[in-house]
């Protein structure tokens, strides 16, 4: 009985969105502009990748 209830809320939830369609329009980000996307990307990974090395190096340099 609740399991019948829950998919029918799923399906009525996804059959009531009005959503545009096609590839890249359900991204938070615009995929509209290659190199911005590229910047954005690079900022994120590279964030990511960087961080370890900017903690051991603070950890090295402590007194």
């Amino acid at each position: 009985m609740l399991g019948q209830a829950v998919r029918r809320f799923a399906t009525s939830a996804v059959r009531s969105s009005h959503y545009a369609e096609g590839p890249g329009k359900n991204l938070p980000f615009s995929v509209d502009n290659k190199w911005r996307l590229l910047g954005m990307m690079v900022l994120f990974f590279g964030s990511g990748f960087t961080f370890p090395f900017i903690v051991v190096r603070h950890q090295l340099l402590k007194k």
